[in-house]
């Protein structure tokens, strides 16, 4: 008889080894850390702002799609409930809508039949990375620092991952090109480089048109192909933002990982795959790398949920194909909490005390989130000072270091999850932190 423990007991030497990768872990101490001190200020989500939801609107948005099936494609009612209530098609089935705001919202002319629509931008992520990289000598090229979501899919994989340092703008295309050619100089193939065009997470830097155009130039030359990640795009000051790379694409170097977490709302977990490019196979034959990552995607989440695809769609059908119209008054909040945590710190520490001290921020033009130089490690320790002694919760930036060697002295701040009164009482404590520590 039992008597409650464990009968089967496994060894972590027996598992994968990324589960205990540090990589696997960067989250779990900010989650703790918020956690153990509820009623402190967090700049730590990168998250919407839950005010901006409406919950009725979920059913008008479903409504509309239902609309949409019945009275422009003609379906009949048992092939509504077919399709809102089955299995759907591995692709997805709002590919023809989505394709329709890519042509409003960023310029972008891709055929319905070359998306895949994802469960998130994350397993678009996995499945692209899948089929990419195929030989041991492949490496994906990412930023340093990184979004962690794609390292940890790498590491998942076993992919090999190469760290491009960034410039002060971002992605610096001639670092990337020195570490093209050290990478093939040692045998290896770089086969990708993941890249956040507009307002990056963690640093919030937004890549100049020349840089862009560069990239793309780059990635032709070198026979590299770049994975575009454009979650932030639509929070800009002006509105209107710089072209996507995609858009600027003339030679389907770009592969485009898109998401409605951000323009719609995350709980749909809904993102897509733009994959235009054409695979060749032994016979002569043709395929678009779509349908190949519709392979790998029936054997991971077999396809994406069809109720949360009637309900984007039914957004972007209620929108008329224009998100980023849409999102105005979402870009309009974030820019304020942008401007109030700006002025913010710049009345609470004037040019001379900071300077004096050795702290220092950049003011990006849009998105999520700023970076926050201090003359003192901003490390696991200062955070959790922050968070029991001023009430106020931030991400170490060395977390989005994949290569584990920057961001020491760095602090994410996102200000997308809080009001604009919550942004300000969190900057005057975030101040009376580096008065103490740095000041």
């Amino acid at each position: 008889m039992s008597d409650g423990s464990p009968t089967t007991v496994l060894s972590a030497q027996g598992l994968h080894g990324s589960l205990g990768d540090p990589l696997m872990e960067v989250m779990n101490f900010l989650n703790e850390v918020t956690s153990r001190y509820p009623q402190a200020i967090s700049f730590g989500p990168g998250r919407p702002y839950e005010g901006l939801f409406e919950v009725e609107r979920i059913g008008s948005y479903l409504d509309a799609y239902k609309r949409y099936l019945s009275e422009e494609q003609g379906r009949t009612p048992d092939e509504v409930r077919t399709l809102l209530f089955q299995y759907g098609r591995t692709n997805g089935q709002i590919h023809e809508l989505v394709a329709r705001a890519l042509r409003n919202d960023e310029g972008i002319e891709a055929a319905p039949e070359s998306l895949v629509v994802t469960v998130g931008c994350q397993e678009g992520m996995f499945i692209v990375l899948r089929a990419l990289f195929a030989d041991p000598s492949d490496v994906l090229l990412v930023s340093s620092p990184c979004y962690v979501g794609i390292t940890g899919a790498a590491r998942l994989l076993d992919i090999e991952t190469a760290h491009v340092p960034d410039g002060e703008n971002g992605a610096d295309p001639e670092v990337l090109r020195r570490t093209v050619a050290d990478l093939r100089a040692a045998g290896k193939r770089p086969r990708a480089f993941y890249v956040v065009p507009d307002f990056s997470n963690p640093t919030g830097t937004c890549l100049p048109l020349t840089t862009r155009q560069q990239l793309l130039e780059l990635a032709e030359e070198e026979d590299l192909l770049l994975l575009e990640d454009n979650p932030y795009g639509f929070f800009t000051r002006t509105g209107t933002g710089l072209p996507t790379l995609k858009a600027l694409d003339t030679r389907q170097r770009v592969i485009y990982l898109g998401s409605f977490a951000k323009t719609c709302f995350p709980g749909a977990r809904v993102g897509y795959v733009v994959a235009d490019q054409l695979v060749q196979a032994a016979d002569g034959s043709r395929t678009l790398l779509a349908d190949e990552l519709s392979k790998i995607k029936g054997m991971v989440t077999v396809n994406t949920p069809a109720l949360s695809q009637a309900v984007i769609g039914g957004m972007l059908l209620t929108h008329d194909f224009r998100l980023r119209e849409a999102n105005k008054p979402a870009a309009d909040f974030y820019q304020e909490n942008l401007a109030v945590l700006l002025d913010s710190l710049e009345r609470l520490l004037p040019p001379e005390r900071r300077e004096a001290a050795g702290i220092h921020w950049n003011s990006p033009e849009g998105g999520f989130f700023l970076t926050l130089t201090l003359p003192v490690p901003a490390d696991n320790a200062l955070l959790e000072e922050s968070a029991r002694e001023h009430g106020v919760i931030w991400t170490p930036m060395s977390y989005f270091y994949p290569d584990g060697g920057g961001g020491r002295y760095q602090m994410r701040l996102s200000l997308s999850y809080l009001t604009p009164d919550q942004v300000a009482e969190g900057a005057r404590r975030l101040v009376g932190l580096l008065e103490r520590s740095c000041v």
